[in-house]
C-alpha cells in the first residue's frame, strides 16, 4: 500500500474528534509542525506496549496520591502522555528529563495541552548529574527509568538515588541492539542489579523480539 502522509493525518484528526482526545490532537499538531522521523519509532507497537504495561501496572500497585513524577530518558514525552491521560495520576505533575536537547521541544509539543494546564515540563539534562535529593522533596514522588539497558555505569546511577525513593525500572534481554549496553538475561538478574528494599511488583512482558522486565518499589 502506498499512502501519503495526509492519509494518516486525516485518520489521526478523525480519531481525535471521535474520542475528544487532547493526546491525539497534540500528537497530530506535533507531526504537522516538527519534522521528527523518530517520533514514529517512539509510538511503535513495542514501545507503546511496554509503556502501557507500565502505566496500568503502576496504577494497580501504587496509591493514586502521587504528586510528582520524574521520567529519565524521557525521549519525546510519550510515556508522559500515557500517564497524564490515566485517571490514577490526575494529581501528579510530570517532568521528562533527557540528555538530547532535540527531545525537549518535541516532548513539550506532544504534551502541549498538559503544559498549558501546568502538569508537564520537559528538561534537558544528564541523569548522572541530576539532584534527585532536592527534587524528591515528598514521599509522594516517583522516579521512572525505562532505559536501564542503555546505562553503562548503572551501579553509579543507582547509587545516586536516595534510599526510600519510589522507583519504576525497566530493562530487557535484547542484546542484539548495539545501544543496549546493560541488558539482563532474566528478571532475577534485574532484581539483583537493582535491589529494592520494598518491592511492589516484579514481572516480564514478552514482546516480538525480546522480553521487557519491570520492577516497582522503594530503594
Amino acid at each position: 500500500m502506498d499512502y501519503d502522509d495526509e492519509y494518516y493525518r486525516d485518520i489521526l484528526d478523525g480519531l481525535s474528534a471521535y474520542y475528544k482526545s487532547p493526546l491525539i490532537a497534540d500528537l497530530l499538531t506535533t507531526i504537522n509542525k516538527i519534522p521528527a522521523p523518530g517520533l514514529g519509532n517512539a509510538w511503535n507497537f513495542n514501545q507503546i506496549s511496554g509503556k502501557r504495561w507500565l502505566v496500568d501496572t503502576l496504577a494497580e500497585h501504587v496509591d493514586d496520591n502521587l504528586e510528582k513524577i520524574l521520567l529519565l530518558g524521557g525521549w519525546y514525552g510519550v510515556l508522559a502522555s500515557l500517564l497524564l491521560d490515566h485517571p490514577a495520576f490526575s494529581q501528579a505533575h510530570i517532568s521528562s528529563l533527557d540528555i538530547d536537547p532535540a527531545c525537549e521541544d518535541i516532548a513539550l509539543s506532544v504534551n502541549r495541552s498538559q503544559v498549558n494546564q501546568g502538569r508537564f515540563d520537559a528538561l534537558t539534562g544528564d541523569m548522572f548529574k541530576f539532584d534527585y535529593r532536592a527534587w524528591a522533596d515528598t514521599e509522594n514522588a516517583l522516579i521512572v527509568n525505562t532505559s536501564c539497558e542503555h546505562i553503562v555505569a548503572f551501579d553509579k546511577w543507582f547509587a545516586s538515588i536516595p534510599s526510600g525513593t519510589l522507583l519504576v525500572l525497566q530493562s530487557n534481554d535484547y542484546f542484539s541492539c548495539d545501544e543496549h549496553v546493560n541488558c539482563v538475561d532474566t528478571l532475577a538478574d534485574f532484581e539483583q542489579q537493582a535491589p529494592l528494599t520494598d518491592l511492589h511488583f516484579s514481572g516480564g512482558l514478552k514482546l516480538k523480539k525480546y522480553t521487557r522486565f519491570m520492577l516497582i518499589g522503594r530503594k
